[in-house]
């Protein structure tokens, strides 16, 4: 099957708003096999619209529309898809019962236009709105399908993985079930991971193997299509066990586990706590730990030592030290990391100090990042060589401290 996405809104083609609805649809749809040929973007006018949407019954068996079903009148998608399939637009009750509870249940006055949002194609198979108004439609025409959504991500999402998805699927006469499993690395880039699995990435079809690369770290999304949970769960594992036969090392975690997550689970586990000075992430470490719910059992405290002279009055790093060695250095790496486990009396303590630009300083490289963990049985101190703006290299230098603690906490501190 050929399918083509078709995002409407006017806002998309003046880059005031980014198409994450498109790459959310193309992701889900290569779980499930179909191809994505053709990604469109229209404004709100119906003749622009209605002749991308012939164009697109010509070329694609599945098309799906994102936005264009609000209330307002540049609102064009439903009315332009009944013209082009020959149908009339009718009131679904439903859809109508749940915006009027919407506005009864704030206490406000429901404008007259907002019934427009419970109009759908005669004939369609609607798609609840459960985080919104505005129902989305399945219609079968000429042989092809098509799909209606709303626009705004928080309703898109969940109705096209609870109703649209399962519609398609029931289309394609199939009764399966979709199962996936996310594989993290950190520590191995995504040309290197390739490499390393092409055979296999070659040889794809069921599981599929789709990896995604990200700040620092990578991804493999392994999709098993199969007749129930248990008989997926099943051939993704024969998968995964020849992926973490060749760089099992580099996994860290699985699904929607973050480095901080299984950090503070692994740290929480172990009755350990972790004390972080940053120097060139400003705060960036702990504020990714603290996301992680529960963290208080893991995180000791921090202390953000931007400043030479602070570096010096609560780390105690030597003065003579920060002039002969610089601030970004091993031997301040080293210090930091000593003092603030030290100090705020916890079971490791990790330093982060180095040179983010965008003007380099102590004739240092731009990108070079120290990361020293100490714990009682010594200190590591290790250094990358870090490369693009600003903000990315303080998200890699963040993310490589928290690699270097999960690896120390693993070794029992060694």
């Amino acid at each position: 099957m050929k399918a083509e996405i078709i995002a409407v809104g006017t806002e998309l083609l003046l880059g005031q708003i980014a198409n994450t609805n498109a790459q959310f649809l193309s992701q889900k749809l290569a779980e499930v096999g179909v191809g994505m040929y053709y990604h469109t973007v229209v404004g709100d006018n119906a003749a622009r619209l209605y002749s991308v949407i012939e164009q697109a019954l010509e070329r694609s068996d599945v098309l799906l529309f994102s936005g264009g079903l609000g209330p307002t009148k540049d609102d064009l998608t439903k009315e332009t898809v009944a013209r082009v399939v020959g149908r009339p637009l009718v009131e679904d009750a439903g859809a109508m019962a749940r915006i009027e509870k919407y506005f009864e249940r704030r206490g406000i006055p429901m404008t007259e236009n907002n019934r427009k949002q419970a109009l759908v194609v005669e004939g369609s198979h609607v798609l609840p709105n459960d985080h919104g108004m505005a129902p989305g439609m399945a219609i079968e025409y000429d042989n092809k399908l098509i799909i209606m959504l709303p626009g705004p991500p928080r309703e898109l999402y969940p109705m096209f993985t609870e109703y649209g998805l399962p519609h398609i699927l029931s289309c394609m006469n199939e009764n399966v079930v979709v199962h996936s499993k996310v594989l993290r690395f950190f520590g191995i880039g995504e040309s290197a991971l390739e490499e390393e699995l092409m055979d296999l990435i070659d040889s794809q079809t069921n599981p599929t193997i789709a990896p995604l690369a990200a700040d620092a770290e990578v991804t493999i999304r392994l999709t098993a299509r199969a007749a129930d949970v248990a008989e997926a769960v099943r051939m993704i594992e024969n998968v995964e066990e020849q992926i973490e036969k060749r760089v099992g090392s580099y996994i860290y975690g699985y699904n929607s586990d973050s480095l901080a997550s299984v950090l503070v689970q692994l740290a929480a586990n172990r009755g350990e706590t972790v004390a972080f000075a940053e120097s060139v992430t400003g705060g960036l470490v702990s504020q990714m730990v603290t996301s992680v719910p529960g963290s208080s059992a893991a995180l000791r405290g921090s202390i953000v030592c931007y400043t030479n002279q602070v570096k010096h009055d609560l780390l105690g790093v030597p003065n003579e030290v920060l002039a002969s060695e610089g601030a970004v250095s091993a031997e301040a790496a080293r210090i930091m990391a000593d003092e603030v486990r030290v100090r705020l009396g916890s079971t490791y303590g990790v330093s982060i100090t180095g040179e983010a630009g965008p003007v380099a300083g102590e004739n240092k490289p731009i990108g070079l990042v120290y990361i020293g963990v100490s714990s009682a049985d010594g200190t590591r101190v290790m250094n990358v060589q870090l490369s693009g703006t600003r903000a990315g290299i303080q998200i890699r230098a963040a993310k490589h401290a928290l690699f270097a603690t999960l690896e120390r906490i693993k070794k029992g501190g060694c």
